[in-house]
């Protein structure tokens, strides 16, 4: 029995010795009020008599005390912890209004001097005594009303002046006085930040204690009832609606005879309604594809040998916190004998009170056609820091791509200026027009009643004449659809009609998102067709500067710039009534008709 007790009394020093490092914490409420008292708590896990300094804005109303000690044991893996924990408390009274930091108590514990962490006490105005107030609120409550400073919501932003397409953070709050007995809320009407490409943090429906605030020099319990992330996508002062809400309050009254009955009262409260300053960027230079943020960008292929006609991918990764949703794919350019599809993009993002963060990648599947050594160029993108008011500019490395025949690379002999080639554009492949009518003579004349007659002959000039008509058609045909920018051109109008009326179909549905794509769709795809430029390459700068080209008067233009406008900004906040919708249809259709009368 006496080895037992002296091996166990030999496990466990070592973890009495490790429990006796010193820990010495002070606590404090960080909020409180002039007159309130307050209750400072320290705790030691060695006994001592911990002591504080002098306080200044508060009086002394119960000396720092010992109020209890408690010990626990823990075992982890054969070894054995012992701890213990004193506490101790202060009770004062706030004084004065300020802000108060209250110095490290100290305590000594064998021979050393030890110091706790300090605490910051802001003391605000306050509302009185606590019984009166609570009459106070009873009285409105019999008179149906709470006062604006009682109960209020207010719409609070990070910023209130950004750059376009910078992220600014809005919160929707719900102040409550301590003493407004709110039992429950509803009918919320949330703000439409109209003019902003919307991200929400959380659930839309849920909400957030943000425990005690100070406002106004008066201490509230805050509710978070919306967070989102916003990405102004327009220049100048936009007002951002104010916040609805239906707020139920509830009081319990004594009974002339005894029990008690609930008072219920309703109140309305509506929110502030701020301003932002969004101001445009400077003028960005070549490679920005409305990258805004604190971004970077990495570029990789995923094979740098390969046969003509087999796939290869290039991966543009653009990572960071911003606007990466509305970034656009970066423009690259591949050689000639390759071809190239539209990119596709995969996002990778995370959405918290820090912003918008994660990456964003844009693969672009590329054919080589022949064999042969190509060149990739350096990719480069550029983007706007707002924190530094700066551009910075991500350049990739070069790709060498070695291209070795494949089993089926095309074999084909082209002419193209008289010169023999094999792989130029805007050639003539021989042997595939259309054949010649050979002429077969020195038929063996045969004695029949038919051959000769006036029907052979009705007969033969006929299918002879049904021959030329249709070789005439055929061959228009065939020349028109090899020449497919003339087709595209005379089928511009008819393809835009049709978009339009795509977008006529979600007017009468009220999809007034759905509606200003079709709208978009429509004109960029017939001025693409029209004027010879892919869909791909035009902007609003390109597609002016052409249609003035053709000369088309400025008020078109005009026109055409507004509608474009319009339809961008909607389609990030799409909240139009019914009547501007049918407006801007009506505007699109006017134009079309005009620009398919002045494009020359």
């Amino acid at each position: 029995m006496l080895k037992k007790l002296i091996l166990y009394i030999l496990i466990t020093l070592p973890s009495f010795a490790f429990a006796d490092d010193v820990q010495f914490t002070m606590s404090a409420p960080n909020l409180a009020e002039v007159g309130q008292q307050i209750r400072i708590s320290v705790l030691l896990n060695q006994n001592g008599k911990p002591k504080l300094p002098k306080l200044d804005g508060f009086d002394l109303l119960y000396p720092l005390s010992p109020q209890g000690s408690r010990t626990s044991v823990q075992i982890k893996n054969g070894r054995s912890t012992t701890s213990r924990e004193f506490s101790y408390i202060c009770i004062v009274r706030a004084t004065k209004e300020g802000t108060f930091e209250i110095a490290p108590a100290t305590v000594n514990v064998d021979g050393k001097s030890y110091t706790s962490n300090s605490v910051t006490i802001q003391v605000v105005k306050g509302r009185g005594n606590q019984q009166q107030n609570n009459s106070s609120t009873q009285n409105n409550l019999d008179n149906a009303t709470i006062s604006r400073d009682q109960l209020f919501a207010r719409v609070e932003l990070s910023k209130k002046q950004i750059y376009k397409g910078e992220q600014v953070f809005a919160t929707v709050k719900l102040y409550i006085s301590p003493n407004v007995p709110l039992r429950d809320w509803g009918n919320p009407t949330y703000p439409s930040f109209e003019g902003f490409y919307i991200q929400n943090i959380g659930s839309p429906n849920s909400y957030e204690k943000l425990g005690r605030q100070a406002y106004n020099n008066k201490i509230y319990e805050v509710l978070a009832l919306q967070k989102a992330i916003l990405f102004p996508q327009q220049t100048g002062d936009i007002k951002i609606d104010p916040f609805q809400l239906e707020c139920i309050i509830s009081n319990s009254q004594d009974r002339a005879f005894g029990g008690t009955f609930a008072r219920e009262i309703k109140k309305n409260i509506v929110s502030n309604s701020p301003t932002v300053k969004v101001k445009d960027i400077p003028t960005a230079p070549s490679g920005f594809y409305k990258g805004i943020g604190d971004l970077k960008m990495t570029a990789e292929v995923d094979k740098t040998e390969a046969k003509a006609n087999d796939a290869i991918t290039v991966k543009v990764t653009i990572e960071g916190t911003g606007n990466l949703r509305l970034i656009d794919a970066p423009k690259i350019k591949f050689p000639e004998d390759f071809e190239a599809f539209d990119p596709q993009k995969t996002e990778k993002l995370r959405t918290s009170s820090t912003g918008v963060s994660g990456s964003i990648t844009f693969e672009y599947l590329i054919i080589p056609r022949y064999a042969g050594k190509y060149k990739i160029d350096p990719i480069k993108f550029v983007s706007f820091n707002p924190q530094t008011k700066k551009f910075v500019t991500n350049i990739s490395e070069g790709f060498e791509l070695n291209i070795s025949k494949g089993d089926g690379e095309q074999q084909a002999t082209v002419i193209s200026g008289g010169t023999t080639a094999s792989n130029k554009e805007d050639v003539r492949l021989l042997g595939q027009d259309i054949r010649y009518i050979k002429e077969v003579h020195n038929f063996n004349l045969r004695s029949q009643t038919f051959y000769g007659s006036l029907m052979f002959w009705l007969i033969y000039l006929i299918s002879t004449l049904i021959f030329v008509v249709i070789a005439v058609i055929y061959r228009k045909k065939l020349k028109e659809s090899v020449d497919m920018q003339l087709y595209r051109n005379k089928k511009a109008n008819k393809i835009a009609r049709k978009r339009l009326k795509e977008a006529a179909a979600f007017m009468k549905q009220h999809k007034s998102e759905e509606f200003y794509e079709a709208t978009l769709k429509a004109f960029w795809g017939y001025l693409s067709d029209k004027l010879s430029i892919p869909v791909s390459e035009l902007n609003r700068d390109n597609a002016t500067k052409a249609l003035e080209n053709r000369s088309v008067p400025e008020d078109s233009i005009k026109e055409f710039i507004e509608i474009i406008d319009t339809c961008e900004f909607a389609r990030y906040a799409p909240s139009s009534s019914d009547s501007a919708i049918e407006e801007l249809y009506n505007k699109s259709a006017n134009l079309m008709g005009k620009l398919e009368k002045q494009i020359k």
